[in-house]
């Protein structure tokens, strides 16, 4: 909730920035306003609408920089989720594995302990089987004997 109120807020600065930044005139206006340019149709006046203009401007700007600056900081922290709510999943129970007699152990041998949940034995590549050679073409996969390297 906290994060949707600094977002609209972000969002409203960023707005009357912009707003305040388009109204200010620029230096090139200036020189004209010397020559009868306008300056008394000023709401503010020749001088003060330049120190409202910019001290607002810049005061929203500190503003949006301070926020940008607290969200990002808010933000890249990871946050931290309850591990005992499960949602829809929080009902279901894991069923239990089924339970093996363990053998007796005999003579002198220890007995094998069980592997423990996740170690799991390597897969074995499967033997190729040889297939035999098409009739009427040699095996040239092997060498013919007599002949060095079946050159």
């Amino acid at each position: 909730m906290l994060t949707i109120i600094a977002y609209v807020f972000y969002v409203l600065v960023a707005i009357a920035m912009i707003v305040l930044i388009l109204m200010q005139r620029g230096a090139g206006a200036a020189a004209g306003s010397g020559f009868g340019g306008g300056a008394s149709a000023t709401v503010f006046g020749a001088r003060g609408s330049a120190n409202f203009l910019s001290r607002s401007t810049a005061v929203l700007a500190g503003l949006f920089f301070l926020l940008s600056l607290g969200m990002g900081i808010y933000h890249s922290r990871p946050a931290v989720a309850p591990t005992d709510d499960l949602g829809v999943m929080a009902g279901v129970t894991a069923p239990a594995p089924p339970e093996t007699p363990a053998p007796a152990p005999s003579g002198d041998v220890p007995a094998a302990s069980a592997p423990a949940a996740g170690d799991t034995p390597a897969a074995q590549p499967a033997p190729v089987p040889e297939t035999p050679p098409a009739e009427g073409k040699p095996d040239e996969s092997k060498p013919e004997p007599g002949k060095k390297d079946g050159a």
